[in-house]
């Protein structure tokens, strides 16, 4: 669980981050993708997404928007929203703050918006304290783990299962070393939280 549902005392290193948005009104959710657009899986998400009516929110590398430009627009023209992965999906703790904010932004310059999550959550105190003043933090909720060569789909979807509630930011990867788990997993898990009765939204800045 420490891993697929951060606890309280890791949420605290973050209080400017937002983990979860919850609702008194519904039951809402927010599928978001990490690590893309790669054109192996991320069209493929676009099209399970449409297939059930639903909006999400994917957080690209800049390195791949640079990429695969075509891929990127397709996402924003089917109105989902986007966030900053980093340029070179850099993890926060091994690099340089000064080298980590320029990376970030020069993310930015592809990517255009104000949503920000750290790869890995990996990031060092002084880079979220400059980094907060321009991006709004987006941490998560749930883990499916479906980059996890040890998980299989059927584990990666008892994750969503397990561990969703109102309010929960579920994080699946359009990646090439999660695209195995991805197709078997994603389609299952929206039906399921559609029959549990939530409805899906999209990250807003």
């Amino acid at each position: 669980m420490w891993i697929e549902q951060p606890p309280f005392l890791y949420r605290a290193l973050f209080p400017g981050a937002v983990w979860r948005i919850s609702s008194r009104d519904e039951k809402q959710v927010f599928l978001t993708f990490d690590d893309g657009p790669i054109p192996e899986i991320t069209p493929w998400v676009l099209d399970v997404l449409d297939q059930y009516e639903v909006k999400a929110s994917f957080f690209c590398v800049g390195e791949n928007v640079s990429k695969y430009p075509d891929i990127f627009r397709n996402i924003v023209n089917r109105n989902h929203s986007v966030g900053n992965h980093t340029f070179n999906h850099l993890q926060g703790w091994k690099t340089w703050t000064k080298t980590y904010v320029q990376n970030v932004n020069k993310a930015d310059q592809l990517i255009g918006s104000a949503l920000f999550r750290p790869p890995h959550g990996h990031i060092r105190f002084l880079q979220s304290a400059v980094l907060m003043h321009k991006y709004n933090f987006i941490m998560w909720d749930v883990v499916t783990r479906d980059y996890s060569r040890f998980l299989s789909g059927e584990q990666v979807l008892n994750n969503v299962k397990k561990y969703t509630r109102n309010g929960s930011i579920i994080v699946f990867h359009d990646s090439l070393k999660a695209q195995k788990n991805l197709r078997y997993a994603l389609p299952l898990a929206i039906e399921h939280l559609l029959k549990e009765g939530y409805v899906f939204k999209k990250l807003m800045t």
